[in-house]
């Protein structure tokens, strides 16, 4: 593991680690007290309205051992495997005992697979243990009808939530949401900074912890633990190595970076949803409150499963020379197919700058089924 000693002991981190590695202590805490939790799956599912509603909002994640007991019966084996593993949950009564409602956001494709096989359970086996389920159906075009469309969409969402809690939501609730919202990411840039300096006092490893567990947690109490930590992590010590930039599949656990850190490089940035693009782009308080939310949540860089490749290349241009990384490894799970079709853009842009890189593409799922994977990330940071 590449977390280091001054974080391990540090309270603040601590704290973080412990809610990252039990994941869903607080939502079952929070419902114990009385309170409703809403589980996401994917990443533009707007945190704002799930706070104005008065819901605890938790991130959808796989559990790599979990035998796939219904999944094998419902679903194709060519769904990406982190994917598959998360529908498992979602319909073997993990999340029924969890969470009081399931939104599904289709950010990308194979998302919008997912919802349609829930959908098609609910319909016609009741009995099985899956929450209430909505679908947000963003339109990622960015031009001005379809922002227009993502605003009715929005608030078809927003009378969803309130249908299921019978209260309406009110614009102020929003704003207050909103706030609470951009104070954690607000928090989360000290991080990014302390990784994107020239002196790195933070790894990826870390990142992760720092940036994951935000997903499983009151947000108010994250950002205060986040800017508390980011204090004290200014005088932690200078990580030297190559800095590098991952880019593909999400990374839901620590095991890739750390092979990576390990092999005596540092993770300073990366381009997936439980890294640095969750905390991008802040709601924009001088915007009428629905257009605020479709902007900040349509409007962030451009993600691999949504966007044309001359996009994606010029995002990955911006994000490695704003990261000043030395190298760049790309990672995909196997059958996780949208970004192995920006990779030869991709490679050939970077090359022509000269950045190194490396591609480890069709892995399975979770990353230490990969033989001779850790030997490689190695050798490739020797060289």
């Amino acid at each position: 593991m590449a977390i280091r000693e001054c974080a391990l002991k540090n309270p603040y981190f601590a704290k973080l680690f412990d809610v990252y590695r039990n994941r869903d202590a607080a939502a079952l805490a929070f419902k114990a007290k009385g309170g409703k939790v809403l589980a996401k799956l994917g990443f533009d599912v707007p945190d704002e309205l799930v706070l104005a509603a008065g819901l605890m909002p938790v991130q959808v994640y796989a559990d790599p051992d979990k035998e796939l007991v219904y999944t094998n019966k419902i679903l194709e084996y060519a769904f990406d495997p982190m994917v598959r593993k998360q529908f498992e949950k979602m319909v073997d009564g993990t999340y029924k005992d969890l969470a009081d409602y399931l939104v599904v956001s289709n950010s990308t494709d194979v998302l919008i697979r997912v919802f349609l096989y829930l959908r098609e359970l609910i319909r016609s086996e009741p009995e099985m243990p899956v929450p209430p389920t909505a679908f947000i159906d963003w339109l990622f075009t960015r031009n001005r009808m379809h922002q227009e469309r993502n605003e009715l969409t929005i608030n078809i969402f927003k009378a969803q939530l309130e249908d299921w809690t019978g209260k309406k939501i009110t614009d102020e609730e929003i704003v207050d949401a909103a706030k609470i919202c951009n104070e954690n990411r607000a928090a989360l840039r000290k991080i990014g900074e302390l990784r994107h300096a020239e002196q790195v006092r933070v790894n990826g490893t870390e990142a992760l912890v720092i940036i994951g567990s935000g997903f499983f947690m009151d947000k108010k109490e994250h950002t205060d633990l986040v800017n508390k930590l980011a204090e004290d992590a200014a005088s932690w010590p200078v990580i030297t190595g190559k800095r590098v930039f991952v880019t593909g599949s999400v990374h839901e656990d620590l095991k890739v970076y750390s092979m990576i850190e390990d092999a005596g490089a540092v993770v300073v940035a990366e381009d997936h949803d439980w890294g640095d693009r969750s905390y991008e782009r802040d709601y924009n308080m001088d915007y009428p409150v629905v257009r605020a939310i479709v902007d900040r949540y349509m409007l962030r860089s451009f993600s691999s499963k949504k966007a044309f490749v001359s996009q994606r290349v010029e995002t990955l241009n911006n994000s490695v020379a704003a990261a000043k990384a030395d190298a760049v490894v790309f990672y995909t799970n196997i059958y996780e197919d949208s970004a192995s079709w920006d990779y030869p853009s991709q490679k050939k842009s970077l090359d022509e700058q000269g950045i190194r890189n490396i591609c480890f593409a069709k892995m399975q799922y979770p990353a230490q089924n990969n033989d001779g994977l850790a030997d490689s990330i190695a050798e490739f940071f020797r060289g």
